[in-house]
């Protein structure tokens, strides 16, 4: 094939969700933390799979998939069936999952995603319940290798969503798994702990020339338990079989895995088809019918979702579509955002804006968040005190590195804007005597300077400006010195 043609992505994503359920899906085994945990110490024979055992199905797992597919705009099933999917592996205790295969929860969604190309939207193909597995950690000590089954996680709750392939780029991949993810925390279905596994995304990925309409051999990459994971891997992917075709070689159907520290993906098996899986009618369980008035009662209870939070904020605050998404996503954000532009609002003779309130949380104090690695919940800045801070900041009370550096100390130490700004002296010298005096003498004692400046050399002017305000110690209204500097400057000329 010409080396010159150009390749595209093809990616579909299935996503594993743990839903935060008290009990089991089957028993009333509790769901306990998998990490912390004592391994098998939430175990009973159902989800051990002994012998003559029978499933009953968890209700609160039922709805909370109902909210996630009314969430995504899916088509609930009066009647869903519950099957076996058959295969054999150590942390599979009954040697079958107890899943939905033809006829699941619900169907034919969408999930709009934002991307810096702009709104698109993702179909989602289906929703289902399944059981989790349970959980292996392997060995490899003193010369020996051995697997150790926990089986606290077997039987937990799984709500499985299945995209479409709709996806051709890794920002897409991001932008779909970060609003998924969103949806499911907003409706308290999982807490989005990635750490612990409790959302697993497995990618399916083909390449094809960019304007072809035919779809490609595709592989399936497993277990992906973390958006950096997600995102490396889909993009070797592309990058590998886009290559390959190049080449005149065909792509293999098969199951990946992905090794984090070579960055590259690796073989496990053939890629499976259902027919494999020996799939049939779980035979202890009947349908699962929903009937529409149970559906009517969790949709009236749905909250505000993500996306119409972001559209909301937009109309409401007039700030951008990018803040608003870095602000929506996240319900507790959100509210902190909303908190602080009312707080500024109440201030009006600062005249705060919600731009300017929605620009300095996504971009100085998540900063700070990320060089900390804490959430929102935890910072000890306040919404009125962020509101505080950029008020002083448009009084002119303090210019915009001084802000910076009370904004750290703020979120160091907890302290509000007006007492960290008095306690060390930085309020902005505005007194245009006194910034004149310091002007005329920076040009007095730099004559070198000055006679370059007056010969052509105007960029000096910014030279003075630089000299002036480290004289003033950075205290200075910079609009002042400015202003005064080039008066004086011009003066000289």
């Amino acid at each position: 094939m010409d080396a010159a043609v150009e390749f595209e992505g093809v990616i579909g994503l299935e996503v594993h969700a743990e839903l935060q359920t008290r009990s089991k899906m089957f028993c009333g085994c509790p769901v306990v933390d998998s990490v912390q945990a004592a391994p098998n110490t939430a175990v009973c024979p159902v989800c051990a799979g002994m012998p003559g055992v029978l499933p009953v199905v968890n209700q609160q797992a039922v709805e909370l998939g109902i909210k996630v597919a009314l969430a995504l705009e899916c088509q609930v099933a009066h009647t869903s069936i519950f099957a076996r999917k058959n295969y054999f592996y150590p942390d599979l205790p009954k040697g079958y999952q107890i899943s939905q295969y033809e006829e699941p929860l619900a169907v034919n969604g969408r999930l709009e995603i934002q991307t810096s190309q702009g709104a698109r939207v993702v179909r989602i193909r289906r929703v289902h319940l399944e059981e989790d597995t349970g959980k292996l950690t392997h060995i490899h000590q003193d010369g020996q290798s051995y697997s150790l089954v926990d089986l606290n996680r077997a039987g937990v709750p799984l709500l499985e969503i299945v995209s479409e392939p709709d996806m051709h780029t890794v920002e897409e991949v991001r932008a779909y798994a970060t609003a998924l993810r969103a949806v499911l925390r907003a409706l308290g279905a999982n807490s989005g702990d990635m750490e612990k596994g409790v959302i697993r995304f497995e990618a399916n990925v083909s390449v094809r020339p960019v304007g072809a309409s035919l779809l490609g051999t595709r592989v399936e990459i497993k277990n992906l338990n973390s958006f950096r994971a997600l995102e490396r891997s889909v993009a070797y992917e592309i990058q590998r079989q886009s290559e390959l075709v190049r080449q005149g070689e065909k792509i293999r159907q098969e199951t990946l895995g992905w090794d984090e520290e070579h960055g590259a993906t690796l073989s496990q098996r053939g890629k499976e088809e259902a027919h494999d899986y020996r799939y049939f009618p779980e035979p202890d369980l009947p349908p699962l019918v929903v009937e529409e008035d149970w559906v009517e009662r969790v949709r009236a209870g749905l909250p505000e979702l993500p996306q119409a939070r972001l559209r909301r904020m937009v109309d409401q605050y007039g700030i951008s579509a990018y803040n608003a998404g870095m602000l929506a996503l996240d319900q507790a954000v959100a509210r902190y955002f909303e908190e602080a532009a009312a707080a500024a609002a109440a201030q009006d003779s600062a005249g705060v804006s919600p731009k300017m309130v929605a620009n300095w949380l996504t971009g100085e104090v998540f900063g700070l968040m990320n060089q900390a690695g804490t959430g929102i919940e935890s910072i000890r800045i306040q919404p009125a005190g962020l509101a505080g801070l950029l008020a002083a900041l448009n009084r002119g009370e303090i210019n915009i590195p001084t802000a910076k550096s009370v904004l750290a100390e703020m979120f160091a130490h907890g302290q509000e804007a007006g007492e960290i700004i008095a306690r060390r002296g930085l309020r902005q010298v505005s007194d245009t005597g006194l910034i004149a005096g310091l002007v005329s003498q920076v040009i007095r004692e730099h004559p070198q300077e000055l006679a370059s400046y007056r010969g052509g050399r105007e960029s000096l002017s910014n030279w003075f400006f630089g000299q002036v305000m480290r004289a003033a110690q950075g205290q200075a209204n910079p609009q002042v010195v400015r202003e005064e500097l080039e008066r004086q400057l011009r003066a000289l000329k």
